[in-house]
């Protein structure tokens, strides 16, 4: 074990917890020190030429800006034509007339949307789209990009309709079902767990969080009918499905039980008659409110894999470039059609003409999305830029092989943290499996271990590290206008990743003891 290769490679993801967690340095200002900081180790510490470490910062960016900040402009760019065409206020009122209770619109739009979009688009839109509409209920920016980071943890293996779990079984050889099953394995004490954080979180009253309108009742439902429909369809169908059907039933059952809690309370307590906004709103409205979103999940659940005749030609449609020619380069691809944030800005042109809104009022929303994004921009571009040097240099493989033999046969422990690690640095469930899939499989091998079990825990622990990785961080910040304070949100989260990492080593450590003796 290479001591010094080790420390090295350890100082950019330093910076950053210390920069961001302690000192509360900007984002944007402290992911470009970051990425300079690794071209600079990576030449000096791992020989890796000045040439390719430029390259493959290029290459980073480039991935940056396409899809993943090509996702938060077009999520944040719908949420705003909706805002613009006073669509949201419908919205707002429907499911107001739902509940107030914030702890029950927190389950149903921080949990359920927010796992259904993970399941059907990824990228940010998850985290983007339901914070945004906290605030407009009411809720604090910052405790909503919290909320909504803890949310988007679990949902995360089963994103994009199963590509980190598919992504996984390629680079290790596994088989995508089995290996789907073991992730959902691992996490379904955290998914039935997280409901109640969330809740806590929202009310801040402790176990007072859970008293009236079926709070109880509705929280175990949440986490329940999301777990329990992933063990069976990972079982028999594979990763695709999922987190889509478990975020639909989740979402029904919480609009079942609210209204069901409604009903029985008026009728112990009738209520005058009054008429609210809602009221005045005819069934069109309604469906033409919702219709930017209902043509974002119509249009990615048809060009997805679930069809793969339109995926396969929408995906031909793309421009490859190549910027960093190294050892183990690949190309960067830009899928026209096929992107998520394609989808999401049709959708969005097209519902806001329907709303009313003219295309001059539409690209003027645009170019303020942007403006208000440039930011985020700056840190997404940076921090990705900073994993494709380390990745390439081998910094990261350093570290990884570093924890293997510091640990030993108590490497399973530690697994999850390797998926953490691999998350932080590169803000993608998908790329930390492609970083770290191979290193968990050899060290299973050499351990006499189920291979499918770390692979999983791989998954698993990426899900943990997403809440604070500096990408989400920074989509989370543009999301509810908070840029300049992803030191304050990456502090708050920090202590929910950790507990979060330590429940999920048990789990792996423990239950992989048991099934290995089964």
């Amino acid at each position: 074990m290479d001591l010094v290769k080790t420390v090295i490679a350890l100082i950019p993801i330093v910076w950053l917890i210390i920069s961001l967690g302690v000192f509360h340095v900007r984002g944007d200002v402290a992911c470009a020190i970051g990425f300079v900081g690794a071209i600079v180790l990576s030449v000096l510490g791992f020989n890796f030429s000045f040439i390719n470490s430029i390259t493959a910062g290029m290459d980073g960016i480039m991935m940056a800006i396409w899809p993943i900040i090509y996702v938060i402009i077009s999520a944040l760019f719908i949420y705003n034509i909706s805002k613009k065409s006073g669509g949201l206020d419908t919205i707002m009122s429907m499911l107001t007339s739902i509940t107030k209770d914030m702890r029950i619109l927190v389950l149903i739009l921080a949990w359920g949307l927010g796992g259904f979009l993970e399941a059907v688009a990824g990228f940010g839109t998850s985290v983007a789209i339901p914070a945004s509409i906290l605030i407009i209920l009411g809720m604090n920016p910052l405790k909503a990009a919290v909320v909504c980071l803890i949310a988007n943890t679990a949902p995360t293996a089963f994103g994009a309709v199963g590509l980190p779990i598919t992504t996984l079984a390629k680079v290790t050889g596994l088989g995508s079902t089995e290996l789907s099953y073991f992730v959902a394995i691992q996490l379904f004490f955290l998914i039935m767990i997280i409901p109640f954080v969330l809740v806590l979180l929202t009310s801040g009253k402790g176990l007072k969080s859970f008293k009236g309108n079926g709070v109880l009742f509705s929280t175990f439902m949440a986490g329940f009918t999301f777990a329990v429909p992933q063990i069976f369809i990972t079982k028999y169908m594979g990763p695709e499905l999922p987190s889509i059907v478990g975020a639909i039933i989740c979402i029904l059952s919480l609009v079942f039980i609210t209204r069901l809690y409604a009903n029985k309370e008026q009728e112990a307590t009738p209520q005058p008659d009054t008429d609210t906004d809602t009221d005045t709103k005819t069934t069109g409205d309604k469906i033409k409110a919702w219709l930017p979103f209902i043509l974002v999940f119509v249009l990615i659940i048809f060009t997805s894999s679930l069809f793969p005749s339109i995926k396969d030609a929408l995906a031909n449609v793309k421009t490859s470039f190549h910027f960093y020619n190294g050892l183990g380069a690949k190309p960067v691809d830009i899928d026209w059609l096929s992107s998520p944030g394609t989808l999401i800005l049709l959708s969005s042109f097209i519902g806001g003409a329907i709303q009313g809104l003219s295309l001059k009022q539409m690209l003027s929303v645009l170019f303020d999305t942007i403006k208000q994004l440039t930011k985020t921009i700056v840190t997404v571009c940076a921090i990705v830029g900073l994993s494709k040097v380390m990745g390439y240099s081998g910094m990261i493989a350093t570290i990884a092989i570093s924890l293997v033999k510091l640990t030993g046969p108590f490497y399973p422990v530690i697994s999850p943290i390797i998926g953490v690690l691999g998350i932080f640095i590169t803000g993608s469930d998908t790329s930390a499996n492609v970083l770290f899939g191979a290193l968990q499989v050899q060290a299973a091998n050499a351990l006499s271990v189920n291979p499918y079990w770390l692979a999983a825990a791989n998954m698993a622990g990426a899900t943990a590290g997403k809440m604070i990785s500096p990408q989400s961080i920074a989509i989370a910040t543009g999301a509810t206008k908070l840029e300049g304070q992803e030191g304050i949100l990456l502090k708050k989260a920090l202590p929910y990743c950790v507990m979060y990492t330590l429940v999920l080593c048990v789990i792996v450590f423990v239950l992989g003891k048991i099934l290995y003796m089964l």
